[in-house]
């Protein structure tokens, strides 16, 4: 039995397969981050996304991915490099799993860690009974994402993690943070329900978003032509655009996975979400 691991999974309290799913996910992309520390990664690149934003600053919904980007652009950059630290890492700890790269076209590389989920509770040590209770889990797959062609303007903290072990990371700032989910609102041609959880995260709190980062974002992916003076109460406004352009049954459906309040997704409407915005500033 991994004591450790064990412990840590048993913190979120999961009951269902989907719970134990996300818990044995997130521990390993908490071990990822802690064996990316170790190295010189994070010299050159910073955390940011969901996962991020969920465990350094509190959003209460389970995450996927993990998602960085260079500080500076590097075209040869090789997220290949740290592909073994990462798997020894998590070896270390008795999870096996395997990890490989794939090759994206443009800016973006990725790496998958995946792995058994019921292999993997056996390892840790759960009981029987309790695994035949829950009977077979699915693979868990993790993916991270680093994009080697950043849009400027990103400002940086440090934040600490504490499990396996205590470890450092440079992460997106709250600021930041924001201003990459506005930026996958407006310009996702699909419907990701998490992003507008995740929208609604900043809003309750107050965050103001990195409107330099933004606008050179949406400029770069062609949202935006030129800066052109692109202010908040523009910014409100094609976001009341894109409220009233959603499907939120769909959104809905893609957060169930990932949330344990459902109640929490009663009011999404176009009529919620332009209020709020109204918050914007």
């Amino acid at each position: 039995m991994n004591n450790l691991l064990y412990q840590r999974i048993n913190q979120f309290e999961p009951k269902t397969n989907n719970d134990y799913i996300n818990a044995v996910r997130e521990v390993i992309q908490e071990i990822t981050l802690f064996s990316l520390s170790k190295t010189d990664f994070f010299t050159k690149a910073a955390f940011l996304g969901g996962t991020a934003l969920r465990i350094f600053y509190g959003l209460d919904r389970a995450s996927e991915d993990l998602d960085f980007s260079l500080i500076e652009k590097d075209d040869s950059f090789s997220i290949d490099k740290y592909l073994t630290a990462i798997k020894d890492e998590l070896l270390s700890f008795g999870l096996s799993v395997d990890v490989t790269s794939k090759k994206d076209f443009g800016a973006i590389q990725s790496a998958f860690v995946k792995g058994d989920t019921t292999t993997n509770l056996i390892s840790i040590g759960f009981p029987d009974d309790l695994r035949q209770q829950l009977g077979h889990i699915p693979f868990i797959r993790v993916k991270l994402e680093i994009d080697t062609n950043p849009p400027e303007g990103a400002t940086y903290e440090y934040k600490y993690g504490l499990f396996p072990f205590p470890y450092r990371v440079l992460v997106f700032d709250q600021k930041s943070l924001f201003s990459g989910k506005i930026h996958a609102i407006l310009c996702r041609d699909w419907i990701k329900g998490r992003d507008y959880y995740d929208y609604v995260f900043y809003i309750s709190r107050n965050i103001s978003p990195n409107l330099d980062l933004l606008i050179n974002s949406l400029i770069q992916t062609g949202f935006l032509k030129e800066e052109n003076n692109y202010s908040i109460e523009q910014l409100k406004k094609d976001l009341f655009n894109r409220f009233k352009t959603v499907n939120y049954d769909e959104a809905v459906l893609d957060c169930t996975r990932f949330i344990k309040n459902q109640d929490a997704l009663s009011l999404w409407n176009s009529d919620f979400f332009i209020s709020i915005t109204e918050q914007l500033k």
